[in-house]
């Protein structure tokens, strides 16, 4: 502790970010952020900023980069990233930016670059599956691990899928993303040895079409795999990255 107080009086080591390491998580105004997740459960913090302001995504995504060197963001608004974006480049200019969809992953010098001696294959059924898996691989990304995505291989036309099959089966563990009645990840898991992760879409028509009947359909499924709640693309991305550390390691 006392090399902690000494650091924050010679200004090495902000109140922020000496808070974070003494109590392992930093309460702001815009909320409580959790520093040491990383550490204690292998995944970061995700900042949802649904339903936040543009000044509460903002202060959550500083205090995350002055503590852990990185920032996690998922469900931000146009405008919400274009807040962000500009607050970064006057405060933090050297930072990394890399948006996908409504996701949005914040690097900067003092962030580690984690390698994770392991592959996530991600598939979708279409192409309204896409902002879902780039929840999701985003997640993979900041872990570290190797990414091999393919998409629009629905079963509507079977043989894109099995056009697939050799990518699938050289993965460690695959999350197949999927609306509608969400049988693509049933149809992977039951050709693959692969640990299978479904995640259904809020996409279809009528009738338990926001993403109900593929959430039923994947609990259903004959063959074995998990399933995550509608549109879960950060918990699946979690899910597998653990799955990789898991792998890792054993490689190691």
């Amino acid at each position: 502790m006392r090399e902690l107080l000494e650091a924050v009086a010679d200004g090495s080591l902000s109140p922020t970010a000496a808070e974070a390491e003494l109590r392992g998580y930093v309460t702001e105004e815009a909320g409580r952020f959790d520093a040491t997740r990383d550490r204690r459960r292998g995944i970061p913090e995700g900042i949802f900023a649904e339903g936040k302001s543009a000044s509460q995504v903002i202060a959550l995504a500083e205090t995350a980069l002055e503590t852990t060197g990185r920032a996690l963001l998922t469900r931000v608004s146009d405008s919400q990233f274009n807040a962000l974006e500009a607050h970064l480049d006057e405060t933090v200019p050297e930072a990394t930016i890399d948006r996908r969809s409504t996701t949005v992953r914040v690097t900067t010098s003092s962030s580690d670059s984690p390698s994770l001696d392991a592959t996530v294959g991600i598939a979708t059924g279409g192409t309204v599956d896409g902002p879902v898996a780039d929840e999701a691989e985003l997640v993979c990304v900041d872990a570290g691990a190797t990414v091999d995505r393919v998409d629009d291989i629905g079963v509507a036309a079977l043989s894109r899928t099995l056009d697939q099959l050799d990518r699938f089966r050289e993965a460690d563990v695959l999350i197949v993303v999927a609306g509608r009645e969400g049988a693509l990840p049933t149809v992977i898991a039951g050709l693959v040895d692969t640990p299978v992760i479904g995640v259904p879409v809020s996409s279809g028509y009528g009738h338990a079409g926001n993403g109900e009947a593929a959430l039923a359909g994947m609990l259903q499924s004959c063959t074995v795999l998990s399933v995550v709640n509608i549109d879960a693309g950060f918990v699946a991305g979690a899910q597998a990255t653990l799955i990789a550390r898991a792998i890792d390691t054993a490689r190691d």
